[in-house]
C-alpha cells in the first residue's frame, strides 16, 4: 500500500462526495458536509498512523474528541448502513491504490 497523507484523504474523499476540501475546515454540521467529514477522519485513522489530536488539527483545528466521535460514528453506521459500506469500500480501494 502506498503511503497516503490526510491531505490525499481529504482530496479524495471530497472528490467522491462532490464537495470542496475547504467544507471539511468549515463549522457546517449538515448532515452533507459532516458525513463526508466523519468518513475522511475515519479513513485516516485506517489507512494513515496520525494520531487522533493530529488528524483534528489536519480537520481545521478540531478537537482530538471530534475525531474520537466521527470514528465511533462510522463504525457503528457502517453496522446498518450498506450504501456507507459501499463508498467506504469503493474510496479504501481508492486510496490503496
Amino acid at each position: 500500500m502506498r503511503n497516503v497523507g490526510i491531505d490525499y484523504i481529504q482530496k479524495t474523499v471530497s472528490d467522491y462526495y462532490k464537495i470542496k476540501v475547504a467544507e471539511f475546515f468549515s463549522k457546517k454540521r449538515t448532515r452533507a458536509i459532516a458525513r463526508p467529514r466523519q468518513v475522511a477522519m475515519w479513513l485516516c485513522r485506517e489507512v494513515t498512523s496520525h494520531s487522533f489530536p493530529e488528524i483534528g488539527d489536519a480537520f481545521g483545528g478540531r478537537d482530538h474528541t471530534t475525531v474520537i466521535h466521527a470514528v465511533k460514528t462510522i463504525d457503528s453506521l457502517r453496522a446498518k448502513d450498506n450504501e456507507l459500506n459501499h463508498d467506504l469500500h469503493v474510496l479504501l480501494q481508492v486510496l490503496k491504490g
